[in-house]
């Protein structure tokens, strides 16, 4: 199932790779792609929108509704 978030406050490379990180903590068969510029993470993952998104916010980065 693929889901897109719009996160705040991923700066810089090592910001894309905590919140990879974060995500295939809760999901490691998950596919991540990140635009930064767009603030954008897509994700392909059969975890639930809630678990993703709580597993970002928990990295220190706002995750919009």
């Amino acid at each position: 199932m693929n889901q897109n978030f719009n996160v705040s406050g991923m700066t810089c490379g090592h910001c894309e790779k905590a919140v990879t990180r974060a995500i295939k903590q809760v999901d490691p068969q998950a596919e991540v792609k990140i635009d930064r510029s767009k603030n954008l993470v897509e994700v392909q993952s059969q975890q639930a929108r809630e678990t993703l998104a709580r597993a970002i916010a928990e990295e220190g980065y706002t995750v919009a509704a």
